[in-house]
């Protein structure tokens, strides 16, 4: 593996698979029962998250153990990451808490200021960007959208002016213009984007665009969608048709 600032790069898998998964939001135990359902193999596998793990869910605190102790998962920084560590960057109170804890982030605000601090600086690790290598060519992850029809383009981007990586990690982490579009446009240079953000009934495939938060995090309805790198097929598999359009 190699990597940026905002941007890691992963060597193909020889040995296992590679799967990815929406948005978690605080439920790593639905998502391990998702896991073992999927036969998923921890010494030959591995798990990329577009990233949203914290927030709403009673398991958001154990986020550490998942990105510190498990070598095979690997996540991006969604939105709810960044409004964590942007709290914590602007000293809010309870009293400030605003945008965040109203959308779950309660859970930070109960924290010791050490504990804030904790949580804030592993969060700030997590890459905008993560590309995956397979043997039927590369795949970028990101967590809601990208901001350009080249996948090269976006990268180069995030290294230029930082009022413009300002405005695409706005988008990346942000957007629901293409699914709120249904817009079919791709993204060339990548076989294949994976994104989440946007919580839907089954996986949209928008161009090369995968779409794949089915809500796993949802308390009364949704499930967690995973999706094989190599074969771009969905597991649990979706009913012919559904995946296409929203």
């Amino acid at each position: 593996m190699s990597e940026t600032r905002e941007v890691q790069r992963f060597a193909a898998n020889p040995v296992g698979r590679d799967l990815a998964v929406g948005d978690i939001h605080g439920h790593f135990a639905r998502l391990q029962i998702a896991l073992e359902a999927a036969a998923f193999n921890p010494t030959i596998d591995r798990l990329f998250s577009v990233g949203d793990l914290v927030d709403r869910g009673p398991q958001t605190l154990d986020v550490d153990q998942w990105l510190l102790r498990k070598p095979w998962f690997h996540a991006a920084r969604g939105n709810h990451e960044q409004m964590t560590i942007d709290s914590h960057a602007a000293g809010r109170t309870s009293a400030e808490r605003g945008l965040h804890f109203a959308n779950g982030g309660a859970w930070f605000y109960s924290l010791s200021g050490v504990e804030q601090a904790y949580y804030a600086a592993i969060l700030a690790d997590l890459p905008l960007v993560m590309e995956v290598e397979t043997t039927q060519g590369l795949i970028g992850i990101v967590h809601a959208d990208i901001p350009r029809g080249s996948w090269q383009a976006m990268t180069e981007a995030l290294s230029a002016s930082a009022i413009e990586a300002e405005q695409i990690a706005t988008t990346l982490q942000w957007s629901r213009r293409r699914i709120t579009d249904s817009d079919p446009g791709g993204v060339s240079g990548a076989r294949a984007v994976v994104v989440g953000h946007t919580p839907l009934p089954e996986p949209v495939i928008l161009g090369n665009v995968y779409h794949i938060d089915t809500g796993g995090w949802l308390p009364e309805r949704g499930h967690f969608t995973l999706l094989n790198l190599q074969t771009l097929e969905f597991i649990p598999a979706t009913r012919p048709g559904l995946s296409r359009h929203w």
